[in-house]
């Protein structure tokens, strides 16, 4: 079991090689030592104009998030126990930093589409609201949003080609697994980085590309850039 399990992160990491290609090998390289000086994440286009209610019943869209970097991931009403991505490693690593650190980032922002297991919305957010309040010590809402909405649109992203929704269908298998993934969208919505969340050393990855994303506007800020 340990060993197909192994083969199967192994698959999920190859096939989104296959999709960013290079460009995201060179990232995975680069940040390898947590050194990001001199690097800059690469830029995959545009993202998309989405929507979603929060457990609170506030109503959001993408354009309430401009000068936010968004961290999209999925969760679902099983969790925290049989979750698509690993909800523990999530919540230490980024959610636990970026609430520790808000002077420094406070324009990060987690939301998190709860989704059944083949990746249909759930409108009823109680259930996981609930566990992430009782899981989560200083739980804000408003750095890590539980959403209900439609997150088919973000799995259309294309990049050499390919969907997301074609890559986990075709690659990985099994559709379910595009819920694994976690897209990182910057200030402009752009989408700057996709990683699967199932494994620990994935999660601390997707943080040091926060990190790195960081590094740029504060970069730009000190060069008069807005």
């Amino acid at each position: 079991m340990a060993k197909e399990n192994k083969a199967g992160r192994m698959k999920v990491v190859l096939a989104t090689l296959l999709l960013f290609g290079p460009a995201l090998l060179l990232i995975l390289i680069s940040t390898r030592g947590c050194d990001h000086k001199f690097k800059v994440l690469d830029d995959y286009g545009s993202g998309i104009d989405y929507e979603f209610t929060d457990a609170r019943g506030k109503r959001f869209t993408s354009m309430d998030f401009q000068d936010h970097i968004v961290l999209v991931t999925t969760m679902q009403n099983s969790c925290p126990d049989t979750c698509a991505l690993s909800f523990w490693h999530l919540k230490e690593h980024i959610y636990e930093t970026v609430y520790t650190n808000q002077k420094k980032l406070g324009d990060v922002v987690i939301v998190s589409f709860v989704t059944d297991a083949e990746g249909n919305p759930v409108e009823d957010l109680s259930q996981v609201n609930e566990m992430i309040q009782d899981q989560v010590d200083e739980y804000n809402p408003n750095i890590w949003m539980v959403a209900s909405g439609s997150i088919d649109d973000f799995y259309e992203i294309k990049s050499n080609g390919k969907t997301l929704r074609e890559v986990a269908e075709n690659d990985f298998g099994d559709q379910t697994d595009v819920n694994k993934l976690m897209l990182l969208l910057d200030k402009e919505n752009h989408l700057r980085m996709v990683l699967p969340g199932n494994t620990e050393g994935l999660v601390r990855r997707m943080k040091e590309h926060i990190a790195l994303l960081m590094k740029q506007y504060d970069k730009e800020k000190a060069n008069g850039k807005k």
